[in-house]
Order: structure tokens, then C-alpha cells, then sequence
């Protein structure tokens, strides 16, 4: 069954994203008037917008946690040893 052979596809080749090659983006009915610069504008407006694939969230997330706590842990052995050369 063929769905949709009217309908106006967008295709964005530009995804600027090392995992996917290009996007198809269908066009509704009522916009299929609109200028082809508006539409490509908004198109990569919201593939920008699209989170990344979960495996590079949670690489973002460790590698967050892990130096948030490295500079927490160096904060806290700076103010330790502070503390204990000010009172000898």
C-alpha cells in the first residue's frame, strides 16, 4: 500500500552529525506553500535540536561526573592541607 505520494519531502543531506547521513522530513499539507529557504531553515533548526544517540549521552555524563569530582576532590586536599600548614 502506497501512503503519501502528494506529500512534499524535505531532504537534508547537511545533518552535521557523524552518525546519519541525511534526513527526510515530510512536509504538512498546509505549509507545502511556504518558501523552500524557510523550510530548510527550520528543518536544521530542528535537527540541531535532536539529542544524540544514548551511548554518547551517557560517555558526555561520565566524563562530566568524573571531572567534577576530580576538581571537587582537589578543592577539598587543597583546603586540607590549608588548614593543616596554617595551624603548625
Amino acid at each position: 500500500m502506497l501512503r503519501g505520494i502528494n506529500r512534499q519531502v524535505l531532504e537534508i543531506t547537511e545533518t552535521n552529525n557523524m552518525y546519519y547521513e541525511k534526513a527526510l522530513l515530510v512536509v504538512r499539507p498546509e505549509y507545502t506553500d511556504a518558501q523552500k529557504n524557510v523550510l530548510e531553515r527550520e528543518a536544521k533548526l530542528m535537527l540541531r535540536r535532536m539529542y544524540p544517540p544514548s551511548a554518547i549521552k551517557i560517555k558526555s555524563k561520565i566524563i562530566y561526573w568524573s571531572i567534577r569530582l576530580g576538581i571537587s576532590a582537589l578543592i577539598g586536599g587543597l583546603a586540607t592541607a590549608i588548614i593543616i600548614l596554617l595551624s603548625m
